[in-house]
């Protein structure tokens, strides 16, 4: 079976926001919960990410991405705390088998303990 089904498979799973962006700067993929959390917007896939934001947190948007071109250690950036919903949000890089950039990804973290029983299956 090929791996990036198993890839989608963990984004598409993840209940926080992904939204995943080329080194163009345009959206390629949000997972359903980004669609969702998104969706006021409209379909945001092939648009560019710099449509979704004002002109200060672009700018920070494009110092990121150009630190993450700086040097292959460069992958993860706490961007900032939505105290709304809890959540740290990071920029990661992605990059390819060579280590060049190809792309990036925005992440949530949910910051609010789970209250479930552990492994509750029933």
């Amino acid at each position: 079976m090929e791996l990036s089904l198993f890839f989608k498979s963990i984004v598409d799973a993840d209940n926080m926001p992904v939204v995943i962006c080329g080194v163009d700067n345009k959206i390629l993929y949000l997972n359903p919960t980004a669609r969702e959390r998104y969706k006021k917007h409209g379909d945001l896939t092939g648009r560019s990410i710099f449509d979704c934001h004002n002109d200060m947190s672009n700018e920070k948007i494009r110092r990121v991405v150009q630190w993450f071109r700086c040097d292959v250690s460069h992958n993860r950036v706490f961007t900032f705390h939505n105290g709304k919903n809890n959540e740290d949000v990071y920029m990661i890089a992605l990059r390819n088998d060579s280590g060049e950039l190809i792309g990036y990804y925005e992440k949530h973290e949910n910051r609010t303990k789970d209250s479930g029983k552990e492994y509750d299956l029933f």
